[in-house]
């Protein structure tokens, strides 16, 4: 016990060939989701725009469906954020913890999407 022993934690850099591949990840998941969110984003706009707008249509009803929307387009980016500040706070790098965050964002876009296009098979 007399010189104490010093454990030297060895980092491992990431290859250039490893951040290449991270960030080409979070760049084409990132188009991919951004680009499913657009859809319903914008039909659900116009749709609450029109609800709302609408002579007939109660105060309730005007109200609901909108934040309703909102919600359906706003849930990925809000789970992704969660994702993301997860992976910091564990201590990974700001490129590594995006990635499991972009692919989060990605799977919970097609929730949006899907809704979209149940409602517009199964409009009236």
């Amino acid at each position: 016990m007399g010189g104490g022993s010093v454990m030297t934690e060895v980092r491992r850099e990431r290859t250039r060939a490893e951040r290449v591949t991270e960030g080409l990840t979070v760049a084409v998941a990132s188009v991919l989701s951004f680009g499913l969110l657009a859809g319903p984003a914008i039909v659900f706009g116009a749709t609450a725009w029109h609800l709302v707008t609408n002579a007939g249509t109660t105060t309730s009803g005007g109200l609901l469906v909108p934040v309703t929307l909102l919600v359906l387009v706003a849930l990925p980016l809000v789970l992704a954020r969660v994702v993301f500040r997860s992976g910091r706070r564990k201590g990974r790098g700001r490129l590594t913890a995006a990635v499991p965050a972009v692919l989060t964002l990605l799977g919970s876009s097609v929730v949006p999407s899907a809704v979209l296009c149940l409602s517009v098979v199964y409009a009236d």
